[in-house]
């Protein structure tokens, strides 16, 4: 059976309501895009100037693009960039979950490059998103100028303790997942206004529990565009040094950089991003 994003049409509406206070206070000039796919309709926010090379952005599970409003300053000096909401998360595109395996979520994308008129565009993902980008790169390589990914699901294994510790945090209610959402993060603090957005998503949102695919080595070995990986040493939910070690096996030309500091949530990385890009 479909499983859609939303628990209810009530908290659907509340993580909207908050999704557009933060559209809302974005200091750059944007516009709310709508594009049609085979699956549904997909929403983005775009911005930079038309002429410059395009910038997709794909967030992770249990988020929108609203995680991406502060970095899309960085990224509109260079690019014209499209944060665009995987169908099925909590954001505006459909909210039908779609299958990990098989070829639904690159048709996806497919469809989304089309209906937004890009021939080619480089990507950045985290997580899920790092997950579709590499996806998308190993089917579509003409399509995909250079990729980022952020702690890439798909590469190295995920952690069977990662199911049992969330479950402990969670019965200790609003404290306990703000306690998680800080090991998710490396220790480190959640701004406040971003914390208290993950809360309001994580009481309405239906988490998926399948596990993401892995990539076999052969796929992997089909990622023939430059490419920059970063994953935290400190990730809680994926064997980041496992994910390092087996692209740098498979993928001999990638760049993949081991962040000692960092956990599964990779944020403020968008200047060394723009260097990549733009050597």
């Amino acid at each position: 059976m479909t499983k859609t994003a939303f628990r209810t049409a009530e908290g659907k509406n509340a993580v909207y309501q908050a999704y557009d206070a933060f559209l809302g206070r974005m200091r750059i000039p944007h516009e709310l895009v709508h594009v049609d796919t085979r699956f549904g309709k997909a929403f983005a926010i775009a911005a930079g100037n038309k002429n410059a090379p395009v910038l997709m952005l794909l967030h992770g599970s249990g988020m929108n693009s609203a995680m991406w409003i502060e970095e899309m300053e960085t990224y509109t000096k260079h690019f014209k960039v499209y944060a665009v909401d995987l169908q099925g998360e909590p954001g505006k595109s459909d909210d039908k979950q779609l299958r990990f395996e098989g070829s639904d979520f690159d048709n996806w994308l497919h469809d989304v490059f089309v209906g937004l008129s890009i021939p080619r565009a480089s990507i950045v993902g985290i997580s899920l998103g790092a997950w579709l980008a590499l996806k998308f790169a190993i089917t579509h390589p003409s399509m995909v100028e250079k990729v980022v990914l952020l702690c890439p699901a798909g590469v190295g294994p995920q952690k069977i303790s990662f199911g049992y510790r969330a479950l402990f945090y969670l019965l200790l209610g609003d404290k306990g997942i703000k306690r998680l959402y800080r090991k998710v993060n490396g220790g480190k603090p959640v701004a406040q206004e971003m914390l208290d957005y993950q809360l309001l998503i994580g009481k309405h949102f239906n988490f998926r529990r399948e596990r993401i695919p892995l990539f076999t080595d052969e796929e992997l070995s089909r990622l023939t565009m430059p490419s920059l990986t970063f994953v935290g040493q400190k990730d809680i939910m994926l064997h980041s040094l496992k994910t390092a070690h087996r692209l740098k096996t498979q993928v001999p030309d990638a760049k993949v950089v081991v962040l000692k500091d960092a956990g599964h949530t990779l944020i403020g990385l968008a200047n060394d991003i723009v260097e990549f890009f733009t050597e």
